[in-house]
């Protein structure tokens, strides 16, 4: 159960990578006064694209691998590895909710005005690959607990004297 559960969560993983890339690296917009936007104007953007390639990458090797016995065996590095990839996704993320923040409300104190009025298509597409994005870090924070549970549930549970235990009731 829990092997199929990790093998589907992979291989969602992979389109909701591949959308967010697509809808982010076509993401552009023209506009008549302030010029033309894309999605390479932006380095966090480009991060966050970067990193869905690698999650995406990453999903698709991991899940090959589940049904590979002599790779399966590696727990820890499974455990590792969904880790680091969670908290690239939680990083690329947040970079990304900074930047349409900022193209909503803008920044009066350094006299940055928001731009999703003039830039309305942008924003929504951006707006769409980031919830793409936390679909896939979702299932990426699942994904690192089955790996937890995996990694440590080979070991037994500490002992505790008996002696302690029945001062605890009292």
């Amino acid at each position: 159960m829990l092997k199929l559960l990790d093998f589907s969560l992979r291989l969602s993983v992979i389109p909701l990578s591949v959308a967010t890339i697509w809808l982010t690296v076509t993401n552009k917009q023209d506009n008549s006064i302030y010029g033309d936007l894309k999605y390479s104007d932006l380095t966090g953007l480009k991060y966050m694209v970067f990193i869905s390639g690698i999650c995406a990458s990453y999903a698709f090797i991991a899940a090959v691998s589940t049904w590979i016995r002599c790779i399966v065996t590696k727990t820890w590095l499974f455990f590792v590895s969904d880790q680091i990839v969670a908290y690239l996704m939680v990083t690329s993320g947040t970079a990304v909710l900074e930047i349409l923040y900022l193209a909503y409300n803008g920044d009066r104190e350094v006299s940055w005005s928001e731009a999703c009025t003039s830039y309305g298509k942008f924003c929504y597409r951006m707006k769409l690959a980031v919830i793409l994005h936390a679909l896939a870090l979702s299932c990426f924070i699942i994904l690192a607990v089955i790996s937890a549970y995996r990694a440590f549930s080979i070991f037994e549970p500490p002992l505790v004297p008996s002696k302690v235990v029945e001062e605890d009731r009292a």
